[in-house]
């Protein structure tokens, strides 16, 4: 157990224990410390508070923190920028200063007007003191006058859609309150699309009630809203909707909870005095069994990016006129290669692609029929953005490294499908705040998991003198399709400037190589991705990278449940492990805010098969009282309402009282914040602070010499 600097031995706070017991399927579950789960009672704040002291206590002392501070606040100050977006008739862009706490966002008439600067069009860190108020996204209207946002408070899922004129400042109308969301303009630029769900009456950043129906809505000029679509007996279904250029159309993908599988309706569109309705659907898509993402309407000609009958992805197209008539046929427009399709938008006369080759970002443009096909010289990095609009000859894209912030570009497009993209690099920010980056090298690796699958992992290893095995910090996710790239994250550059090694595996659940590895990571077969992940630990291990004395594994939200389950199914691998805002409790995860859209990677636990395939790898559920763990610093957040911090509470809880070794088990718990999206500068550097220099007290890396 670490010790305080006057030698006195820190007491980990107790937790008292109730007796739950519970028959699931013919098996007795104890959960003693169910009622963590109420994040606003009293005593569980209390609780909290006790573990967060606890935790500061045990930290404070460690030599490392004060470097990593160092180190993560010049990562934080450096000044960076998202990529621009066109939106009729303005440019638009987040810039961040390096100083507050928010991104600004801006806009300007020009490029040049925004390279310049251009003009403020929202301020979040105007409307709070502590930063802690966040934009979670903007939308021009069709006319080019209103603009629609949303902002998320301390952290919550829980969105307030509010309308201005462009360069005003002030709001119209009531706060729409909404939840996964992007606003959508209607065509008449004055009725606004949105989601919302049943329990939008009370968003309490706290409050773990599970989410009921939920409902594309439209709010109209005049402050009234109606109901668009919903499916009450449908239970996790939602809609989402998409509206072509013209304004013709809209189409609304529908999928249950995060099945990457949708329906897709198409809606005509008419506008008639400023007032824009719409008529029955065309079902184009009335059955989920493969994706279907909207990429440009030509006409009657909607085009589309899928994966039905291509792992890999490909793009289609059908004619919404014979749709409508019940003859649905899509014909090909790009096939499937060997390289993952990962995302695709409409730019100029065709369609840029984004393509992952072994989880290296490539992309390409096509013409609006496939023809052509031109690569797009880009310098090496991950692809973090891409934007383009149909009939505009320029587009943007941003590139980001492991120890480099995003870095935008402006492609103008040709005319002739065959001719080159020219790629201009924009200088959006001042360059002479930036830090000196680490040297290293990056390097790709193949790990043998348990079924004899080929696991491809980047390992980046520091330009130094060093000799021997190091410190490692082993990060992985593998889910919902997701991919996992070399980009940038503020603690990778500082981890790496100490001295330290990063390994970055491409898990199966993942989203790097396609459909099927996609498959092979969820429901019965989820138990791939931590043998993938312990797989990767052992070949580090075997080439000499590291030791299980000098590896730490790191992961958030399902990441953080890859790092409870490697850790309590093989603690011997690990010297620190850092689950951060995990799903932790794979038998009650449905039963809180968004939990049950996840049965589509984690199954339904109330199911016999779902039961017995979640218990198996459950981390609260495979902790063995006395068994030696090794360095644990578990991380959540009192406003977390997507994987409540009801998860990391109960299997801190419950580690704290199993550890059988001396190593600390903490419990690290941010107030006023989420799951981790607009999340203040100094809240994400502190956080990376103390992630950083627990694994390094634990791994031996002494980054001062």
């Amino acid at each position: 157990m670490t010790s305080a600097p006057d030698s006195r031995p820190l007491i980990c706070p107790s937790t008292r224990r109730v007796p739950v017991v519970e028959t699931l399927h013919g098996v007795e579950v104890a959960d003693p410390y169910r009622w963590l789960e109420d994040a606003d009672d009293p005593e569980v704040v209390a609780w909290a508070s006790r573990q967060q002291q606890f935790t500061e206590a045990t930290l404070e002392p460690l030599p490392e923190r004060a470097w990593f501070a160092a180190a993560l606040m010049a990562q934080i100050s450096r000044p960076r920028a998202g990529v621009p977006v066109w939106r009729a008739g303005h440019y638009l862009l987040s810039r961040h200063d390096g100083v507050q706490a928010q991104p600004v966002w801006f806009y300007s008439d020009t490029l040049e007007g925004l390279l310049t600067g251009g003009d403020v069009l929202l301020d979040p860190n105007t409307w709070d003191r502590a930063g802690s108020i966040s934009v979670s996204g903007l939308a021009v209207s069709p006319d080019g006058r209103r603009l629609a946002y949303a902002r998320n408070d301390a952290g919550s899922d829980w969105q307030h859609i509010a309308i201005r004129e462009i360069g005003g400042a002030e709001d119209r109308g009531e706060p729409i309150t909404a939840k996964f969301t992007v606003p959508t303009w209607l065509p008449d630029s004055r009725s606004l699309l949105y989601s919302t769900f049943d329990q939008a009456s009370d968003p309490r950043g706290t409050s773990t009630t599970g989410l009921g129906t939920a409902r594309l809505m439209v709010r109209r000029e005049d402050g009234t809203d109606e109901e668009f679509l919903s499916f009450p007996h449908e239970p996790q279904t939602m809609a989402h909707g998409w509206v072509s250029a013209a304004g013709t159309y809209l189409i609304v993908i529908i999928s249950t909870g995060t099945a990457r599988a949708n329906r897709l309706w198409v809606y005509p569109l008419t506008t008639v005095e400023d007032r824009t309705t719409w008529g029955k659907p065309i079902k184009v898509v009335n059955v989920a069994q493969a994706s279907y993402e909207p990429l440009r309407l030509d006409g009657e000609r909607l085009v589309l990016r899928t994966d039905a009958e291509a792992p890999l992805g490909r793009v289609v197209a059908v004619d919404l006129g014979w749709a409508a008539r019940g003859d649905i046929e899509f014909a090909e427009v790009v096939p499937e290669t060997r390289a993952t399709l990962t995302g695709a938008v409409a730019a100029g006369d065709g369609l840029l692609l984004e393509y992952l080759d072994d989880a290296s970002s490539a992309v390409v443009y096509v013409g609006r029929e496939g023809e052509g096909g031109v690569d797009v010289e880009l310098p090496a990095g991950a692809l973090v953005g891409l934007e383009g609009r149909p009939g505009r000859d320029e587009a943007f894209v941003a590139l980001s490294t492991l120890t480099t912030p995003s870095t935008s570009y402006r492609l103008l497009l040709p005319t002739v499908a065959d001719d080159p993209v020219v790629v201009e690099r924009l200088a959006l920010v001042p360059e002479d705040r930036e830090p000196p980056e680490p040297a290293f090298t990056l390097q790709r690796h193949r790990a043998r998991s348990a079924d004899g699958t080929a696991v491809p992992y980047f390992l980046a290893v520091p330009l130094d003198d060093h000799v021997g095995p190091r410190p490692t910090l082993l990060y992985g996710y593998g889910g919902f399709m997701i991919p996992v790239l070399a980009d940038y994250r503020p603690g990778w550059a500082a981890w790496l400037e100490a001295g330290g090694a990063l390994a970055v595996a491409n898990l199966r659940g993942g989203g790097e190589f396609g459909t099927s590895w996609y498959e092979q990571g969820r429901l019965a077969a989820k138990q791939n991705v931590f043998d993938d992940a312990i797989a990767v630990a052992e070949d580090l291990i075997a080439q000499g990278v590291t030791t299980p004395d000098h590896l730490a594994v790191h992961g958030r939200s399902n990441g953080g449940l890859l790092a409870g389950a490697v850790l309590t199914q093989r603690p011997d691998l690990f010297a620190a492990v850092l689950p951060s805002v995990g799903v932790l409790d794979l038998l009650r995860f449905h039963l809180f805010t968004i939990g049950a859209a996840w049965m589509s990677d984690y199954g339904d636990p109330d199911t016999a098969e779902g039961f017995t395939s979640a218990y198996a790898y459950s981390p609260l559920h495979r902790i063995t009282p006395g068994e030696h763990y090794p360095a644990t610093l578990i991380s959540t957040a009192d406003h977390d309402d997507r994987v409540v911090p009801l998860h990391s509470y109960k299997f801190a809880a419950a580690l704290q009282a199993a550890q059988g070794g001396e190593a600390p088990v903490l419990l690290r718990v941010d107030q006023a914040a989420g799951h981790g999206a607009g999340k203040p500068s100094a809240q994400v550097a502190a956080e990376w602070t103390d992630l950083l220099a627990f694994a390094a007290a634990h791994t031996g890396l002494h980054p001062h010499g």
